[in-house]
């Protein structure tokens, strides 16, 4: 018995750590700058604030990244022909 507990034990370490490292590379990739976030959380918009509470940072950043990624002629406001 103590011999398969001696042979078993650092196989299931083994297996852990392995497993724990492809967690950890999943996460390596899908860290978020600090700048970013620090970008979204000074100039938010209604809806990725609405994003940032109802599905997470992840959705929230799609969007903010969806509106940098616009060019700066497409986002200024528009003007009443009126005035």
């Amino acid at each position: 018995m103590t011999a398969w507990l001696s042979v078993l034990v650092p196989l299931l370490v083994m297996f852990f750590a392995l497993g724990m490292e492809r967690v950890e590379s999943r996460l390596r990739e899908s860290t978020v700058r600090p700048e970013e976030l620090e970008e979204l959380l000074d100039r938010p918009r209604p809806d990725e604030v609405r994003a940032l509470f109802r599905q997470g940072t992840g959705r929230a950043l799609e969007l903010f990244r969806l509106r940098n990624r616009t060019p700066r002629s497409r986002r200024a406001p528009r003007r009443n022909k009126a005035a």
